[in-house]
C-alpha cells in the first residue's frame, strides 16, 4: 500500500455527462466522481448536492444554462461531506435563496464539519480544484426532520430522510409524479461506497425504504444515472451487497480476534473479487474497513475523522 492516499495519485479528469431524465430532471454525472442532480420547476431550479468548490460549481451552472434560464433558488444537501457541500456559495449569483438539509446534517456540520473539510481536502486534492474559492463551511438555511415537501410551481418535490446509512443525516430527493429519485450516497453504482461515517447495520433497512418507492429512474451519489426500474433495482442491490459484504467481513475478523491490519487483509479477500475494479475502491477501502471494524467491535457511532487520524490509520495499514 502506498504511503500516500490512493486518491492523491488520481489525477485524471473524468468525463461529465448531462442526461435528461424528464422535462423537469437532469443528471450531472462524472464517471465515479460525485454526481449532482438538477430539478427544473415552473419558475426555479433546485440543485441536489453542490460540488466541492464554487469554481467547480460553475461547470454545473454552465450545463444548467444550456437548458434553462430560470434562477437557481434551491440547493439541497444530501449529507454533510465537504465534497458535496462546499460549492454551494457558487450558486449565489444565480439566484440562490435557500440551502436545505436535514436537522441531523446540520448537527453533523456543527459537530465535525471543519474536521471533515480539512480531512477531505487532504485526501483527494483533485476533487477540490480551486479550494481557495471556498469561503468556509456551508450552513443550511432550512432544516427538517423526516420529510418536507416543496412545490416548485406545479411540481411536487419531496425531500426525505429515510434512515441512517452513509451518514446519520442522509437525505434523498423524490419526484413522486415521475418516480425519479436522487439518492445521494445512500446508493452508488460502479463505484465504491465510502463508509467512514456510516451506520452499516442500518443501511440495508434504509435501502428497503428507498426500494419501496419503486423508483423508475435513480441518480446515485456516484456512477451513471440508472434508467428504468430494473436498473434502479440493480443500483440498490449493488449498494446492499457492498455494505453487507464489508460488515460481515469485519464481524468475522473481530470474532477471530484479528487486529485492524489483519481485518483489512481478510476483508480484501471477500471484497476484491467483486468490487476491486470499481471507481475509488482503493481510496475508500481503508476508511471503510476502519469504520466496519469499529462497528463490529461495538462502537455504535462513527468516530470523527481528522487529517491526523487519516494519516495514522493509513500508516497503520501499510503492508
Amino acid at each position: 500500500m502506498s504511503k500516500q492516499f490512493a486518491s492523491q495519485a488520481d489525477l485524471e479528469e473524468k468525463k461529465v455527462s448531462f442526461e435528461r431524465l424528464s422535462d423537469n430532471a437532469w443528471a450531472y454525472t462524472t464517471e465515479g466522481d460525485p454526481n449532482t442532480g438538477v430539478i427544473i420547476g415552473d419558475d426555479a431550479v433546485m440543485i441536489v448536492d453542490a460540488t466541492a468548490t464554487p469554481v467547480m460549481a460553475q461547470d454545473v451552472i454552465r450545463h444548467v444554462r444550456q437548458v434553462t434560464d430560470k434562477p437557481i433558488r434551491y440547493v439541497t444537501l444530501t449529507h454533510y461531506h465537504a465534497v458535496r457541500v462546499l460549492g454551494a456559495s457558487g450558486y449565489r449569483a444565480e439566484g440562490l435563496q435557500q440551502i436545505i438539509a436535514s436537522a441531523d446534517t446540520r448537527e453533523l456540520i456543527v459537530e465535525r464539519g471543519r474536521q471533515d473539510m480539512d480531512s477531505e481536502i487532504g485526501r483527494f486534492p483533485r476533487l477540490f480544484r480551486a479550494v481557495e474559492s471556498v469561503p468556509g463551511l456551508t450552513w443550511p438555511t432550512i432544516t427538517f426532520r423526516n420529510e418536507m415537501t416543496l412545490w416548485m410551481g406545479g411540481l411536487e418535490v419531496r425531500i426525505l430522510q429515510p434512515g441512517r446509512g452513509h451518514t446519520r443525516g442522509d437525505t434523498v430527493v423524490w419526484l413522486p409524479s415521475q418516480k425519479i429519485l436522487f439518492s445521494g450516497d445512500l446508493v452508488e453504482f460502479e463505484a465504491a461506497c465510502y463508509t467512514g461515517d456510516a451506520y452499516l447495520a442500518d443501511w440495508p433497512h434504509t435501502l428497503d425504504r428507498l426500494a419501496a418507492l419503486q423508483p423508475e429512474m435513480l441518480v446515485p451519489g456516484r456512477g451513471p444515472a440508472l434508467i428504468g426500474r430494473e436498473q434502479a433495482r440493480r443500483g440498490l442491490a449493488y449498494t446492499r451487497d457492498f455494505v453487507a459484504t464489508l460488515l460481515e467481513s469485519a464481524r468475522e475478523a473481530v470474532a477471530r480476534g484479528m487486529d485492524l491490519r489483519a481485518a483489512m487483509a481478510h476483508t480484501r479477500g471477500n471484497m476484491d473479487p467483486k468490487f476491486g475494479g470499481v471507481f475509488i475502491y482503493e481510496h475508500c477501502l481503508p476508511f471503510d474497513v476502519s469504520r466496519a471494524f469499529d462497528e463490529a467491535s461495538g462502537i455504535r457511532d462513527p468516530r470523527v475523522w481528522t487529517a491526523q487520524r487519516d494519516q495514522e490509520m493509513w500508516h497503520a495499514l501499510q503492508e
